[in-house]
């Protein structure tokens, strides 16, 4: 259930067929490798999981699946005229450890099926 326009907050409420689990997921997306803009604090970075898309114009897009709690331990403070703004540099979230994984998301069933095909 993807929200609409770029509000605040959660961009994508998920659960499982059975409706027993529930995730929700911020979203954000860049067309190149570049940091992501966290806003001016960091508590307003919540729910289970934070997803960063760049180079989404391209065929090939990378993602990287973070929790709101590894974002504010990674983030970046910078500060411009009095302002401080906080930032995800790619250094820190372009890793083996966040790259592509879905796995930390979960399954929306899960069933049992032969030993060569996967869950659906």
């Amino acid at each position: 259930m993807p929200t609409a326009r770029n509000a605040r907050g959660i961009d994508i409420l998920i659960y499982s067929q059975d409706a027993n689990r529930t995730h929700t997921v911020q979203v954000k997306t860049l067309s190149r490798r570049s940091p992501v803009p966290l806003g001016g604090k960091l508590e307003g970075l919540f729910g289970d999981f934070f997803i960063v898309c760049r180079n989404v114009a391209l065929e090939m897009p990378e993602c990287f699946v973070l929790t709101p709690p590894e974002v504010r331990a990674l983030a970046h403070k910078g500060e411009k005229d009095g302002k401080t703004s906080y930032w995800l540099q790619p250094k820190q979230y372009e890793t083996l450890q966040f790259r592509d994984k879905w796995d930390r998301i979960g399954r929306g069933s899960i069933t049992t099926l032969p030993d060569n095909e996967p869950n659906a």
